[in-house]
C-alpha cells in the first residue's frame, strides 16, 4: 500500500485499496444526518473481479492508496484465452486472460493502442478508448420498403462482436462503436 486517502478526497474514478484489493469509486455521497457523525455512502467496483460493493464509511475514515500504474500498450494478438500487449516504449510484452479483459475483448483489433492497468506489477485490466472503428464482416441486406422508424438489424464486426445497426448498414462498412455500452454510434466509411 502506497499511502492513505481520506474520505474527503473521494471523487469518481479514484482508485482506492480496501482489504488488499484495488477498487475504483463509481459514485459517492457525503451525508450529514441530523445527529451523529457525517458518513460517506460509496459505490465501488473491484478492479480485479468487477464486483460492485456499496460500503458506508464515517467521514474522516482512511482507505489505502493502491500500487497502480497505467501503461500505454499496443494490442498484438490472441493465443488461446490470452490476449497479448506490447509496451510502446520498451517493447516488453504482457498478457491478460479473456476473463480479465471482460467486454473489452469485443473491441480489440490488432495494433490498437489501449491503456493497460497494472496492480503490484501484474496486469489486471484494460481501459479502452471511448470509441473504436470496426469493419462489418457479416450483415444481412436491408429489405427495400422496410422503413419502420428506428428499425435495426444485427451486424457482425471484425472482432466477432455483434451489434444492432440501422438498416442502411452493409458488409464492408466501417462503424464507430461506443466501448462503454457496446452500441453503434455512426458509420465512418462505406464498404465497396
Amino acid at each position: 500500500m502506497a499511502g492513505v486517502i481520506d474520505t474527503s478526497e473521494f471523487r469518481k474514478g479514484l482508485k482506492i485499496e480496501i482489504d488488499g484489493e484495488p477498487f475504483e469509486i463509481v459514485d459517492f455521497q457525503h451525508v450529514k444526518p441530523g445527529k451523529g457523525a457525517a458518513i460517506v455512502r460509496t459505490s465501488i467496483r473491484s478492479l480485479i473481479t468487477g464486483r460492485l460493493l456499496t460500503p458506508t464509511m464515517k467521514s474522516g475514515d482512511k482507505v489505502g492508496r493502491p500500487d497502480i500504474e497505467e501503461k500505454d500498450m499496443q494490442y498484438l494478438y490472441v493465443q488461446g484465452d490470452d490476449y497479448y500487449f506490447m509496451d510502446t516504449r520498451n517493447y516488453e510484452q504482457t498478457f491478460l486472460s479473456e476473463k480479465e479483459l471482460g467486454d473489452a475483448k469485443n473491441y480489440l483489433k490488432e495494433n490498437v493502442n489501449v491503456s493497460v492497468l497494472f496492480y503490484n506489477g501484474k496486469a489486471i485490466g484494460v481501459t479502452m478508448p471511448n470509441s473504436v472503428d470496426l469493419k462489418v464482416t457479416k450483415c444481412d441486406p436491408g429489405v427495400r420498403g422496410d422503413t419502420v422508424s428506428g428499425a435495426m438489424k444485427p451486424a457482425t464486426l471484425e472482432t466477432g462482436y455483434t451489434v444492432n445497426v440501422p438498416l442502411f448498414i452493409n458488409e464492408g462498412d466501417v462503424l464507430k462503436i461506443d466501448t462503454r455500452d457496446g452500441k453503434y454510434l455512426t458509420r465512418v466509411a462505406t464498404g465497396g
